[in-house]
């Protein structure tokens, strides 16, 4: 599983002044215990350090705790094969991030400080050997199940009670160690009846409140044996939107790239960005436009899900909310997904060369 609740003991944390206008920087070091030591101590002893690292500081009751008003990031940084360390595509994270606090209608983290803290927060913790270990094994497998760490930037309010937005917000970098998103042992998605965002909601920012329904759904889906569910447009119940925490990708028969266009109940992902731009390189033809179900059904044989947390995870079949079931070519990893994860995972990993210098090196490898 993916994710787990083993934070690294660095934290950044920031906090925006009303009165000077600026965000007031603080480092907060739970321990300074490296991960081999935390990893030779017995399970109650980690337990409590692990816990200890989970204690921030920041208010309880706030717009965020009581009214899921807030927003984050999901970002990663890579060990590479050089034995270096990267964040891939920061600079993307910043804007979008930015772009939440500002439909939140608060004050906007500075881009380039997010970018700066986001380097500094890797760099502290890598001291102490929170950087998972590259393993040449994972290049056997495009790096389906490699290890990285998950960045969790995130919005949390000031201490207040009663529906409002914030004045003063903090803003908290935190991480921790990831594998493979999905669970093993499902399989294939399936059309969800819920409403993951309406037009003029927030479904257009990494708003907290947006995975409420993704999670009920998700757990529905499982339920189910599907590994993940996917959400149809909230007027006309016949255009995809995306998945649970994910953008969605079909490959069609004449070969053509197509995934639903950008408005305001879709989340701009950056690996959806990026594999755009990988398809474009390799001269596949892609297009941003409204993808309806009976078009999947008729013209589909490639289905995959790109995220951050996901990378690029094909699904092998679909059903549809009255049970017909596609399933995409023979059932396993098409050869358009498969060709953009080892472009997308090779790059991020270290493996390729990087020419539209997505990594910005935090550690330098040894070449």
């Amino acid at each position: 599983m993916a994710f787990g609740l083993n934070l690294y003991p660095i934290t950044y944390i920031a906090r925006y002044n009303p009165d000077t206008k600026a965000w007031d920087e603080e480092w907060l070091e739970a321990d300074h215990v490296t991960f081999d030591e935390l990893m030779a101590m017995n399970e109650d002893e980690r337990k409590k350090i692990l816990d200890n690292r989970n204690q921030m500081g920041i208010p309880t009751v706030t717009y965020t705790s009581q009214y899921a008003y807030g927003c984050f990031e999901g970002m990663k940084g890579f060990p590479t094969k050089d034995g270096g360390v990267a964040i891939f595509r920061p600079d993307q994270n910043a804007a979008r991030f930015a772009n939440s606090m500002r439909g939140l209608y608060c004050p906007a983290f500075p881009e380039e400080q997010f970018v700066k803290a986001s380097v500094e927060f890797v760099r502290r913790n890598a001291e102490l050997g929170y950087v998972p270990k590259y393993n040449p094994d994972w290049e056997k497998t495009d790096y389906a199940d490699a290890e990285s760490i998950y960045m969790r930037p995130f919005m949390n309010s000031e201490g207040a009670i009663g529906v409002g937005c914030s004045k003063a917000p903090y803003v908290v970098i935190c991480a921790t160690t990831v594998s493979a998103y999905f669970k093993k042992g499902l399989d294939g998605a399936v059309i969800t009846d819920r409403v993951r965002a309406t037009p003029r909601g927030t479904g257009y920012i990494k708003c907290a409140s947006n995975y409420v329904i993704s999670a009920i759904a998700k757990k529905e889906a499982e339920e189910r044996g599907f590994v993940e569910c996917v959400y149809l447009d909230a007027v006309e119940h016949k255009y995809f939107q995306e998945g649970s925490s994910c953008n969605i990708f079909f490959v069609l028969k004449d070969g053509t790239l197509v995934t639903p266009e950008l408005g305001d109940t879709i989340l701009p992902g950056i690996t959806r960005k990026s594999v755009i731009a990988l398809a474009k390189e390799c001269g596949i033809k892609v297009e941003e436009r409204k993808v309806s179900v009976k078009e999947v059904q008729k013209k589909a044989v490639e289905c995959f899900v790109t995220g951050t947390a996901a990378g690029i995870s094909p699904m092998s079949s679909l059903t549809d909310l009255n049970g017909k079931k596609v399933v995409f070519g023979d059932g396993t990893e098409g050869p358009i997904a498969k060709k953009l994860q080892h472009l997308l995972k090779g790059r991020q990993y270290g493996l390729l060369e990087d020419p539209n210098k997505w990594d910005t090196v935090v550690v330098p490898g040894n070449k």
